[in-house]
């Protein structure tokens, strides 16, 4: 029997994100990510998945996965995600993420992936002893991109490529099976101020969960005090902060908070600047702690008010991946009827 091409999507506008389960979420993961999805949910169809599947491209403690998978949600909620206006769920609990990432696989091409500068970041000169999953990760993303057939995704500098690679293989997919328009080509969200937050203990690395100095992070279950003695120890220079942003270029840790503060206030550099020029960092950093205090206690306290009642926490998780799998099975039926698999004739 002759199936029929399935159409290509035209409902409204689909964003899907997530973030990884490993490690405590910290200030970065809050101004890169977190906050941005919030107004999003107004815009869009949202859904805003915990990244366990990506956790384990790298060794995770099993004991703790599911105590991270719930953390993960619960600062989404506590950040301002409404469950239910946006889709909430574990990644691993929606299965068509990853019958569609096989089938990606066969689609996605080697020289494609060896080109992905992240990997050979992170896998330094030691790539033979990385998981074939931290190597394969990009065409998972693209499969929990396109299992949504999400017209927009939020990226940062640093998921730019991958975000090519997904339109790559939806072109590929869409071209080799006939079905054009059937996965969109993902148009990405630029990220704005305070995407890129670099550690408090060296201005030239990006805050990171897996930094061994835990005062190389503000992360969002510090308390009040926790956080003010975080920005105090922050390291800075001697000089004071300059009259323009041109005068941050080569102070990388002062460049790094004013745009902290910047991000957290809402403003741009140059205001900040207008506001401490010529003042040092002991003026400054007090301002920053307070500000950091103000707007991240808040998210603290109701993240611990979460997390404190998991039954809750899988409730919300357990609907998002019902509604997630609603959406996404179809989309993997469809994908299967144009590779050519078998269904019965019934």
């Amino acid at each position: 029997m002759t199936q029929s091409t399935p159409a290509a999507y035209q409902g409204p506008m689909r964003v899907v994100s997530g973030v990884q389960a490993s490690g405590a979420l910290h200030l970065g993961n809050y101004l890169g990510a977190l906050r941005k999805f919030v107004p999003l949910q107004d815009e869009a169809q949202c859904f805003i998945f915990v990244a366990d599947l990506h956790a384990i491209t790298v060794w995770q403690d099993p004991a703790i996965l599911a105590a991270q998978t719930r953390e993960v949600a619960a600062a989404y909620i506590a950040c301002g995600l409404d469950p239910k206006r946006a889709v909430i769920f574990p990644q691993s609990a929606v299965r068509a993420h990853l019958d569609l990432a096989w089938i990606f696989n066969c689609v996605a091409r080697i020289g494609w992936l060896d080109r992905m500068t992240q990997f050979k970041e992170k896998s330094g000169k030691h790539k033979e002893r990385e998981s074939v999953g931290l190597y394969t990760y990009p065409v998972l993303q693209a499969a929990d991109i396109l299992v949504y057939q999400a017209t927009h995704v939020p990226v940062g500098e640093d998921q730019k490529q991958h975000l090519e690679l997904t339109r790559d293989i939806a072109a590929k997919f869409n071209n080799d099976f006939g079905a054009p328009g059937f996965f969109p080509l993902t148009e990405a969200l630029i990220e704005g101020p305070g995407a890129r937050i670099m550690s408090l203990r060296d201005g030239r690395s990006k805050m990171s969960k897996s930094d061994p100095s835990d005062y190389s992070r503000i992360n969002l279950l510090d308390d009040a005090d926790t956080v003010a003695q975080k920005v105090r120890k922050a390291r800075t220079d001697p000089e004071p902060l300059p009259e323009t942003v041109e005068g941050l270029a080569e102070r990388p840790e002062a460049d790094n908070l004013v745009g902290i503060y910047a991000a957290l206030s809402g403003q741009a550099k140059a205001e900040v600047l207008a506001r401490y020029a010529g003042q040092g960092f002991g003026t400054f950093k007090p301002a920053l702690a307070d500000l950091a205090v103000a707007v991240l206690g808040p998210i603290g306290t109701e993240m611990r008010r979460l997390i404190g009642d998991p039954a809750e926490l899988d409730r919300i998780l357990l609907d998002g991946a019902r509604r997630a799998a609603e959406t996404a099975e179809p989309v993997v039926e469809a994908t299967k009827r144009l590779v050519g698999f078998w269904q019965a004739e019934v």
